[in-house]
Formats: structure tokens, sequence, C-alpha cells
């Protein structure tokens, strides 16, 4: 949805409901832990630090979502759940116009080998923008101890207006990525 004024709480309330009855916009669910013809592939990562304290601040800033507190980037509700099926939405301040994506959170990621994960996955609804999923999260080499935020993402253009403006689309993902990296080195800084 673009519009010209940022939607007021209300408004975005109304959206993240409808947006709850709404399929993904793509299938299967996991699609961004492969590169799938058609999709754009984007990958960012940032050494956080090392050991059991940065770990945990990395893991309590994902499940508030500080890596949305860009200033141009806002997630609704605040402070949503980090649970799959968790439906939210991605509100987004660009050229001079706000668009409003529904996004659902759809697996979580927590695993310890050689390394300790945690993160999640959210998919585009079919009322986004875009079409693809995101792996948010943190990842700890058990050797080294050092904490790295990655981001892992698949998408492509759903929306005719995404479609047309594709090139400005890839810049406003690539700054997301960059910003993102640098609020999850504010949080745990």
């Amino acid at each position: 949805m673009f519009v010209a004024n940022r939607p007021s709480s209300e408004e975005l309330r109304a959206f993240v409901a409808k947006s709850a009855d709404l399929p993904l916009s793509y299938s299967p669910v996991g699609i961004a832990r492969q590169a799938p013809a058609g999709f754009s592939l984007d990958q960012a990562k940032v050494v956080l630090g090392r050991g059991e304290a940065v770990f945990l601040k990395a893991k309590a800033a994902l499940l508030r979502w500080a890596h949305f507190e860009l200033g141009w980037v806002e997630l609704f509700p605040p402070g949503a759940p980090v649970a799959t099926g968790t439906v939210v939405a991605m509100v987004v301040r660009h050229l001079g116009f706000w668009s409003v994506n529904g996004c659902k959170v759809v697996y979580g990621v927590e695993e310890v080998r050689e390394v300790r994960e945690f993160g999640f996955a959210y998919g585009t609804l079919t009322n986004h923008a875009e079409t693809g999923e995101e792996i948010f999260k943190i990842v700890q080499d058990t050797d080294t101890s050092e904490v790295v935020y990655t981001i892992r993402a698949v998408s492509k253009p759903q929306a005719l207006l995404a479609r047309c403006g594709y090139p400005v689309a890839r810049a406003l993902q690539a700054r997301f990525r960059r910003d993102s990296t640098a609020a999850m080195l504010r949080a745990v800084g």
C-alpha cells in the first residue's frame, strides 16, 4: 500500500488485522535458505563483538526488533512478539511518500553446533510491494566466541510501482541492510 502521509496508528492496526488473513506471496517457506531462480539474493553481516554478554544483548535486540529502528523504517505494532505466525506491518518513508507492507514471521532459528544461532525469518504477504523472505540472525562461533549479525534475503518486485521502480527498490533494500547492521551495532554497543 502506497500513501502520501504516514498512516495513523488506527489505520496501521486495521492494516495488520486485515493482513492476518492473507497468504504469503511466495512458496515454499524457507526459500531464503536457498537461492531460487528469479529472486535476487542479498546478504549482509557485521561483527558485533565477542562473548556471551554480546550474544545475549544481540538476541534481546532481535526480540525487540531493534534492527528496524532506522528512522525511515518502522515496525508496527511496536514490540510485536517474535513468534511464528506474528503479522506485522513494515512502514517505510521514501521518495516523499509512505509504503505499508504486510509480513509474517514464518520460522525461528535456534541451534547450537559448531556455531550458536538465534533468529527468525519473515515472509511477505500478498499486500507487500515485494515477494520474498528474509532471515535475521545472530551467529556465535563456539571456538572464537565471535558474534555476528546476519541478514539473508531473497526477493523480487510484486507491486507495479516496485517493478517500474526496480532500481530504486534495490537501492532501498541495500540501504535497509546497511542501516539494520548499524542499528544492531548500536543495540549491543
